[in-house]
C-alpha cells in the first residue's frame, strides 16, 4: 500500500500523486509500488531494508543528499501470543523533496501522523518531521514499558499463592519482550547519537533542542527496561522457590491429615479383632472406642500444631 499525505489548509489531505512537501507512506510495499518510488529517484536498496524484519537500525548518506535512517519501533502483537511485545525497522528516507517511509506491517507511530492525531507536524517540515517520528517512537518505548510493568504486578499478586508454571511461564514472555526492547533501544541509541555528532542534515535551534529531547527520552527507556529486566530476572527465580515451597506446604498438610485420618482406622481394627479385648462386654463399647480415637487424634493434631506440622 502507498499513499500520498501533504499537508494543506485543510489538514493533512491524501493526494493522487507525490507533490513537492508530501510524505509518501509505504506500508508491505508490492514491487510496483517499490518501481513508482524508485522512480522518483530513490534507491531500491533504501526501501528493502524495511521489508526484513531483523534489519538493525542504523543511517546512510548518499552523495546526492539522500538520507537513509532505519529506526527500530515497538510493537505491541496481543497478550496471547509468545511474545507480546516485539520491535520492527521502519525505514524513513530524505529526499530533496519528499519524506518517505517504509515499514513491513502497520505502525501506532506512523498511523497517529496519517491521522491527525499528532498535531503541529508539517509534511513540508522534512527534518523536524523526522525528529518527531523519532521522538513518538522514544515515548512509545515508555509507554509500552508502563503497560509492561502494570502486567508484571497484576502477575505478581497471582504468583504470591501459585503452585503452577502457568503464572512463571508468563513472566517468561514479558522477559523476552524486554530483551527485544534492549536490543532496540541501543541501536537506536547509536542512530540518534550519529544524528546528533555528524549533523546528517542541517537544523535549528529548536530542532537541536528536540533531538536532545529524543536522544534523552531514548536513555530513559533503556534505563527502565534495564531495571525492569533486572527487577523480572529476580523475580522469576524467587517465585520459582515460592512454588516449590507452596507444593511443599501442600504436601505437608496432605500427610498431617493422612496421619490423623489413619489413626481411627487403627483403632477400630484393634478392637475389630476376633479375640478377647476390652469393653468388649460393655453396652457402650462403640462409644468407648470414639472416645479413644479422637483423643489420640486430637494429641497427634496437638503434636503437629505444636511443631507447625499442619
Amino acid at each position: 500500500m502507498i499513499s500520498y499525505l501533504k499537508n494543506t489548509e485543510t489538514g493533512l489531505t491524501e493526494m493522487n500523486e507525490p507533490v513537492n512537501g508530501c510524505w509518501i507512506r509505504m506500508q508491505d510495499p508490492t514491487q510496483g509500488e517499490i518501481f513508482e518510488v524508485t522512480e522518483l529517484g530513490v534507491p531500491q536498496n533504501f526501501i528493502t531494508p524495511a521489508l526484513d524484519i531483523d534489519e538493525r537500525a542504523r543511517t546512510e548518506r548518499e552523495d546526492n543528499g539522500m538520507i537513509l535512517i532505519v529506526l527500530r519501533v515497538p510493537q505491541f502483537q496481543g497478550q496471547k501470543v509468545d511474545v507480546p511485545y516485539i520491535t520492527l525497522p521502519i525505514v524513513i528516507i530524505l529526499s530533496e523533496k519528499y519524506i518517505i517511509t517504509v515499514s513491513k506491517f502497520s505502525s501506532d507511530i506512523l498511523d497517529e501522523f496519517a491521522t491527525g492525531r499528532i498535531k503541529g507536524f508539517s509534511t513540508s517540515k522534512r527534518n523536524r518531521f523526522v525528529l518527531r517520528l523519532l521522538f513518538s517512537a522514544a515515548n512509545k518505548y515508555l509507554m509500552h514499558l508502563r503497560a509492561i510493568n502494570k502486567t508484571v504486578d497484576a502477575l505478581e499478586d497471582q504468583l504470591q499463592l501459585s503452585m503452577r508454571n502457568k503464572e512463571v511461564l508468563e513472566l517468561l514472555k514479558y522477559q523476552k519482550s524486554l530483551v527485544y526492547f534492549t536490543t532496540a533501544l541501543k541501536t537506536n541509541e547509536f542512530v540518534l547519537e550519529r544524528l546528533q555528532r555528524t549533523q546528517m542534515f542541517k537544523m535549528y535551534p529548536d530542532d537541536e533542542d528536540l533531538l536532545e529531547d529524543v536522544i534523552t527520552e531514548n536513555q530513559q527507556a533503556i534505563e527502565m527496561v534495564n531495571i525492569s529486566s533486572s527487577i523480572l530476572s529476580s523475580m522469576m527465580d524467587a517465585f520459582a522457590s515460592i512454588i516449590s515451597n507452596n507444593l511443599n506446604v501442600v504436601m505437608k498438610f496432605l500427610a498431617s491429615i493422612t496421619i490423623v485420618m489413619s489413626i481411627p482406622t487403627i483403632v477400630t481394627s484393634f478392637f475389630g479383632m476376633n479375640v478377647a479385648l476390652p469393653f468388649q462386654s460393655e453396652p457402650l463399647a462403640s462409644v468407648i472406642i470414639i472416645i479413644i480415637f479422637m483423643l489420640i487424634s486430637a494429641g497427634v493434631i496437638w503434636v503437629f500444631m505444636r511443631r507447625d506440622w499442619f
